[in-house]
């Protein structure tokens, strides 16, 4: 099978290769994808530069552990190991496969069942293949550590890139007023996508204004943790998604701020948010947003995009395999 593959860090146009590799066999546990489409994520980037450096603590000290890079998936199980009972051949899927090797940038996969998840009705592999991650990334910040409420001022800042655009969806499915912090070039689709308010950082600093917000999802860090602190009612809490120094140890300050909660998430996937994801999206309530698509051979270019490019929403990588076809 044909994947793209790196063996050492680097810049992805120096690193990143498209090779024949041998094709994976199914464990026990695990299902066979033929994968249709993936997606750039955070963590591709950091995992094939090695920066920064602290992510090599897991992805491997000085080359890294897994050849394949890639995370999000969306395509069709192909073979099924003997212990698997949710899926069987043929049935579409996506899943986030980051906790089990990577593997995502190839023609084929195996994930283990947990990983996964049937893929949406109403959407098509390249639109399923940019959810896994970062939507959950989006769920769980709201819902589980800011826990998200009815009426709720909650506060986007990164409203317009991969996490954002599900945050700002996802907020608003739980019925809070959204107030998106974005460019000017974006402020019309952050609205288009629900977004009751948008604030242009621009020309406007939404930590200097006199409004108040009982959650702030902060996906950029490109404030103080004080400054984001002022902008928080009484008992409002902040949720830390960036990985930056300046928001990855909150906890500490938490005594400073009296009632205000200071968070960090730390994500994690899982089988049930992909399914509540799945209820969202087949409701009408979510959908994908795609800035832009790239045939496989073009991984590179994605990459280097991704860093450069400020993308509003997600990258997708659509595989060239010659079974594939969109639903």
């Amino acid at each position: 099978m044909k994947a793209i593959v790196h063996e050492r860090y680097g810049s992805p146009e120096n690193v990143l290769k498209l090779k024949d590799v041998e094709k994976p066999a199914p464990k026990d546990n695990e299902a066979l994808v033929k994968i249709h489409a993936s997606s750039i994520c955070w963590a591709d980037n950091a995992t094939i530069t090695g920066k920064p450096f602290l992510v090599r603590l897991t992805s491997g000290l000085l080359k890294p552990k897994h050849m394949i890079p890639g995370i999000d998936i969306s395509g069709k199980v192909e073979a099924v190991g003997k212990n698997v009972t949710r899926f069987k051949p043929g049935d579409e899927i996506f899943g986030d496969i980051g906790d089990f090797g990577f593997g995502a940038f190839a023609e084929y996969v195996c994930a283990p069942e947990d990983a996964l998840a049937l893929k949406p009705v109403n959407m098509s592999y390249e639109e399923a293949a940019a959810v896994p991650q970062y939507a959950v990334v989006a769920l769980q910040g709201l819902r589980d550590k800011g826990q998200i409420q009815q009426e709720q001022k909650v506060l986007i800042n990164g409203a317009s890139g991969g996490v954002g655009t599900f945050a700002v969806q996802i907020a608003k499915s739980f019925g809070a007023e959204v107030t998106g912090v974005c460019s000017s070039r974006n402020l019309d689709m952050v609205r288009s996508i629900g977004a009751d308010y948008v604030i242009d950082y621009t020309k406007e600093d939404f930590t200097t204004t006199r409004k108040k917000y009982d959650l702030i999802l902060d996906i950029v860090a490109n404030r103080s943790i004080f400054d984001y602190t002022s902008a928080l009612s009484p008992k409002g809490s902040y949720v830390a998604v960036a990985f930056k120094a300046s928001v990855m140890f909150v906890g500490p300050l938490i005594s400073m701020t009296g009632s205000k909660r200071l968070i960090q998430l730390s994500h994690k996937p899982n089988f049930e948010d992909l399914i509540f994801m799945k209820g969202l999206i087949e409701s009408g309530k979510v959908v994908s947003i795609i800035d832009r698509q790239y045939s496989f051979s073009k991984v590179p270019e994605a990459v280097r995009y991704f860093n450069d490019g400020n993308p509003a929403g997600k990258i997708v990588i659509k595989i060239e395999n010659k079974n594939n076809s969109r639903t």
